[in-house]
């Protein structure tokens, strides 16, 4: 009898057992993994429920279409106005190819589908919905056009965007793709080695070059000991190793202005020095650099990796924007946007707008500040020596006639013997409207001659023609 009630226990634990670990895992599964599996976009059960529904339409600021679906026989047909264009930003939806940029991350609101919960699928079946919601787009097509034409044929990015409200009014990144003829150049696509399908504006990871040198700046003037002068004999050696600058060419007797309107090497590796890994890690971080920005697509983390440099060579390469450091096309024009914007980050957007078929205000983002990078003293301090940078130093490509133009040019220098060729900036200087940030990758010129004259173009164009 014992022996029997012995195995009643025991099988009524193993079942016991066997529930909670049932419940734990559809626990799990719901809270963290539920969410995934919905909104991937090679999800079939997505696909099937789409069938019967008129996805919203993608516009600009305003409010020209640039991507919609209509109707072909059963089922709705995706249509990309402009190919190329938005290849990187609105991405694509295939069922095929799945999805990507906002076509994916903003799936259920094109759709005008509750998240994944059993009310909602409960009541997705009874009250099906016909047609999505509209997204109104911060970016402002003619500039976004401009800005591919800009590019055209070189390897990289542009970002523009307002400083002070954080709007995104261009974001190209090449080479880019055909999201209107996916089908027929897919294995293409997908083999070449330039990556194309990659939006190097947020996912591109680059060494920053001289442009970095405004944050090795900003914790100099943190410092208190900014307006000592150095002697640049044009280069600086560290731990054996010798940091030429530009094609060895001495400044002499320079102070920080001086150092960054020249964009001196030798200046700033030994300003790093004084200053130290803590105070520049930290003003890195004040700039979102190791950190997540938040977005409405997918933005890779800035670099500076403090705690993996375990010597004075590191910090020095660092210090220049060379060695370990990495940024993203977005985040440069945020460190140049909150310049600009008296030391603010804003918090980037892109999707401005979410608006049902019948034309009913659904979600509006109205700017708001991530982050004081820095005090507006400061800001005022740099700003004004960025100015000096475009009036007559490294950056005189991007001065713009009878308007003041704040930037800084970098080349940061590959293995492969090329660079890669910068430009961060803003406009007007006095009372910004425009910041943008240009790279060029695998350049074979300096930032100050490749990258400034298209930030220029862009800055001139972004000012007579974006209006508030």
């Amino acid at each position: 009898m014992k022996k029997e009630i012995k195995r009643i226990i025991l099988i009524l634990t193993a079942l016991c057992m066997t529930f909670i670990s049932l419940i734990v895992y559809i626990s799990y599964f719901q809270i963290f993994e539920a969410s995934a599996v919905k909104n991937n976009s090679y999800n079939k059960r997505l696909w099937i429920n789409e069938q019967a529904i008129l996805r919203g339409s993608i516009l600009d600021r305003n409010g020209k279409i640039l991507a919609y679906s209509e109707k072909d026989g059963n089922s709705f047909e995706r249509h990309y106005e402009y190919g190329n264009l938005y290849s990187h930003l609105i991405g694509y939806s295939y069922r095929d190819y799945g999805k990507s940029g906002l076509e994916l991350h903003y799936n259920n609101a094109l759709l005008n589908i509750n998240e994944n919960t059993a009310i909602n699928e409960i009541k997705n079946i009874v009250m099906p919905n016909v047609e999505g919601n509209n997204l109104g787009l911060s970016i402002d097509h003619n500039l976004q056009s401009k800005a591919r034409a800009l590019i055209d044929g070189k390897k990289g990015s542009i970002v523009v965007m307002n400083p002070t409200t954080g709007e995104i009014y261009a974001m190209v990144s090449y080479p880019d793709f055909d999201s209107a003829n996916l089908k027929d150049n897919w294995k293409k696509i997908s083999e070449d080695m330039d990556s194309p399908l990659v939006n190097r504006a947020i996912q591109g990871l680059y060494a920053p070059g001289s442009t970095f040198k405004l944050i090795t700046a900003l914790a100099a003037l943190g410092s208190g000991d900014n307006e000592e002068i150095y002697n640049c004999l044009g280069s600086e050696k560290v731990e054996g190793y010798i940091f030429q600058d530009y094609e060895g060419r001495a400044h002499g007797p320079i102070d920080l202005k001086a150092a960054l309107v020249k964009s001196c090497n030798s200046y700033f590796i030994n300003k790093s020095l004084e200053v130290g890994r803590d105070k520049i890690s930290n003003m890195a971080e004040n700039f979102l650099f190791n950190q997540n920005i938040p977005f409405d697509l997918p933005v890779r983390v800035s670099q500076f990796p403090h705690r993996e440099m375990a010597s004075d060579l590191e910090l020095a390469a660092a210090s220049i924007g060379q060695g370990k450091v990495l940024v993203t096309p977005l985040n440069m024009a945020l460190v140049a946007s909150a310049i600009a914007n008296e030391g603010q980050i804003m918090k980037p957007i892109l999707v401005k707008e979410i608006i049902s078929k019948d034309g009913k205000l659904l979600k509006a983002k109205r700017p708001e500040v991530l982050s004081q990078a820095i005090d507006p003293i400061k800001a005022e301090e740099i700003k004004d020596m960025m100015v000096e940078v475009v009036q007559s130093g490294t950056g005189v490509n991007a001065r713009i006639k009878n308007i003041k133009v704040a930037g800084k040019t970098g080349t940061a220098e590959l293995s492969s013997g090329k660079n890669h060729a910068w430009f961060i900036g803003f406009a007007p200087a006095d009372s910004p409207t425009v910041s943008v940030a240009v790279v060029l990758e695998e350049d074979k010129s300096t930032g100050g001659k490749s990258a400034a004259p298209i930030a220029r173009e862009i800055m001139l164009y972004a000012i007579r023609n974006i209006k508030e």
